[in-house]
């Protein structure tokens, strides 16, 4: 019935595997008609179950096939015979004193992967390289590192700091710290492209100022501080905010907020919109990169995600359940220890990040960050990220940028150093503080296994476990804190890895929310708080510098509210610039709120019926107004002199002689 069933099978179908042991001079004869290079397809021996006798084989380590080699990198790594996840037994390779690299290589290769392998073979000119990584290249990648229980032996390149005698700080006030990454020059482009953007739309003027956005800024700001449930209270009678209703009227406030514009989107080509997808507010991103950047780079910096918090429609949302703000734009962040950002990457896809880095190769995403975001640091600064960004591709790339990471690792990422290290419930049984650690043969990385509540895998080119120290920790079941031992590693990198959190917790106190569906807005607004954060962290790390008492220094709150009532106070002192597209007669006409009209109430039905005076008269309204007769249409600028009422004129030659009874 068996045989039955495998004739009628197609071409296409896999021949049954063989119930009985396969003899040893049937496996030879295979081995040598691939040697003596045979054209028929080599059968796969890899999914035979059963072992072939007196057969001891161990894979080679210095050529591994290039399956394993595409597998090094972000992704896990998956080996060339899946026998032990499909229960099946590994083969053995050596033969009664014969053995051959290359016919093990056939015998342990599946055939789409040797047809490969002979494809890829068959280029034999050196100037065009065959695609695909290479180990005489890269001898340093994936599973092809040796890993060996010894001391880490960096050869790293001195750092020299900036010097900051062109930049004396020693009189700054807060805004002296805004101006480094929101300027007046901004401010004038802002009100340039919502002017524009409005007339061109509606046809009626903005009309809008810098002194006016200053005034905006100030108010969204002060907003944050002093935060109310619904803006519209702040100009309530029981609520009303002096500071920001003497500035503009409720309805201008959000006309404003509505209309805010950072580019012009009819000069905008279309290939720049396909190519970035945050065009809209690309300006005012490239303003703040450029205040970041201009700080002082410190020897130790860190990178991390940051997330814009906004669940509504957007060019690229993403979705980080771990996140306190898990929806939302994602932004990859540099940061010093202190918290101050120094440079900025919105996440955009991959595709964009490659056309930004120069020969990006194999990197994974997370490699591809560092290498962008490590453009402006200089030689010998030492960055901690955690295992989304860590990888053996990723360190060799810094290394030879003489940039060095220190940070958690997956272990299937360092798989063969994994091997090499105690397993978890060793560990766990040598109890709290265990650590051990391998380095690669010439001793330039080091991964470290570090068991604490549970086992942490940390990569560095800088530190490694020694010297080790002590720290504190919660023990449940004797319900205090015990000392445990702990790696150098840990150490430092718990130290210098927080800055983006830092920031990120300073803006998430007083975060200017609103509640929008234009993502454009979220992002003027969270980068602004960026600004306001960044200006704060500078100006208490110069006063500690100076040694200024604790009472002298502005808490964040303190900070933001006095930059807050600075933008509020702004004014050009009459001198208006001539880019401004306000320099109109009813420029001030917004700067002041104007009084509202009284509306004069309609006389009693007597008092009308009890004169004839009931003429009608011209009244110089913008809009014309709506008849007040019951079923008309009409609309008119003519009203009764005595009932104030507006009526068309045919319907005025009707009602005037019944006093508008109607």
């Amino acid at each position: 019935m068996a045989a039955n069933t495998s004739e009628k099978s197609g071409s296409h179908t896999r021949p049954k595997r063989p119930q009985g042991r396969i003899p040893l001079s049937k496996a030879l004869e295979l081995v040598l008609e691939s040697i003596a290079g045979d054209n028929s397809e080599v059968e796969d021996l890899s999914d035979i179950d059963d072992p072939i006798e007196d057969v001891d084989y161990h894979p080679p380590q210095q050529e591994p096939s290039s399956s394993e080699e595409e597998s090094d990198g972000d992704e896990d790594p998956t080996p060339q015979s899946t026998e032990a996840s499909r229960g099946r037994k590994r083969l053995r390779g050596e033969t009664y004193g014969y053995r051959s690299d290359h016919s093990i290589a056939i015998l342990r290769t599946p055939r789409r992967q040797t047809q490969q392998l002979e494809s890829d073979g068959s280029n034999d000119d050196p100037e065009e390289p065959t695609p695909g990584p290479s180990f005489q290249r890269q001898p340093m990648q994936g599973r092809g590192v040796r890993w060996r229980a010894a001391q880490l032996t960096p050869n790293l390149a001195q750092f020299e700091p900036e010097e900051e005698t062109e930049l004396d700080r020693e009189d700054w006030t807060p805004l002296d710290y805004v101006n480094q990454y929101i300027d007046k020059d901004l401010m004038k482009l802002i009100v340039y492209c919502s002017n524009a953007t409005v007339l061109a739309r509606s046809g009626y003027p903005l009309n809008t100022s810098v002194d006016e956005m200053y005034h905006f800024f100030g108010a969204s700001i002060l907003m944050s501080c002093v935060p109310y449930p619904q803006i519209r209270m702040y100009w309530s009678s029981a609520l009303r905010f002096p500071a920001i209703t003497e500035r503009f009227t409720r309805d201008r406030f959000y006309k404003l907020r509505q209309s805010i514009k950072v580019v012009i989107d009819d000069d905008i080509p279309e290939d720049l919109r396909e190519c970035d997808k945050f065009w809209k507010v690309r300006p005012f991103l490239d303003r703040i990169l450029k205040g970041c950047r201009s700080q002082t780079k410190p020897e130790s910096v860190s990178i991390d995600e940051q997330m814009i918090p906004f669940t509504g429609a957007c060019p690229c949302r993403q979705y980080l359940p771990m996140k306190p703000n898990p929806v939302g734009m994602k932004n990859f962040v540099c940061a010093s220890a202190e918290g101050i950002m120094l440079d900025f990457e919105l996440y955009q896809g991959a595709d964009a990040l490659i056309a930004q880095v120069q020969e990006p190769g194999e990197l994974g995403l997370g490699g591809l960050v560092i290498d962008r975001l490590s453009e402006t640091l200089h030689p010998g600064t030492k960055v901690y990220c955690d295992r989304f960004f860590t990888s053996i591709k990723a360190v060799n790339r810094m290394m030879d940028k003489q940039v060095y990471l220190t940070g958690t690792v997956m272990k299937n990422r360092v798989s063969e150093a994994v091997q090499k290290l105690p397993s978890d419930k060793t560990m766990k049984k040598n109890g709290r503080g265990t650590s051990a650690q391998v380095t690669t043969e010439d001793g330039k990385i080091c991964v470290v296994k570090w068991y604490d509540n549970k086992p942490v895998l940390m990569l560095s080119v800088v530190h490694d476990g020694q010297p080790e120290d002590t720290c504190q920790r919660w023990d449940k079941k004797q319900k205090q804190y015990v000392s445990i031992r702990r790696p150098s590693i840990v150490r430092e990198y718990n130290n210098k890895m927080g800055g983006v959190d830092l920031i990120d917790r300073m803006i998430s106190y007083y975060r200017m929310s609103v509640r929008t569906k234009k993502w454009m807005l979220q992002m003027l607004m969270h980068f602004t708080d960026v600004a306001l954060a960044n200006s704060w962290l500078l100006y208490r790390q110069d006063h500690l510098v100076r040694s200024t008492p604790r009472k002298g220094i502005m808490q964040f709150l303190e900070f933001r509210m006095e930059v807050a009532k600075t933008f509020l106070a702004q004014h050009n002192n009459g001198q208006e610039d001539s880019t401004d597209l306000s320099e109109q007669e009813d420029n001030t006409d917004h700067s002041k709120p104007e009084k509202k009209r009284t509306v004069k109430e309609v006389p009693h039905i007597s008092v009308r019926r009890r004169s004839n005076a009931h003429l009608p008269e011209v009244v110089n309204l913008k809009n014309a107004a709506r008849c007040r007769v019951t079923g008309c249409s009409g609309k008119t600028r003519v009203r009764c002199v005595t009932c104030k009422v507006f009526l068309c004129l045919q319907a005025a030659r009707n009602c005037y002689t019944v006093f508008h009874s109607s």
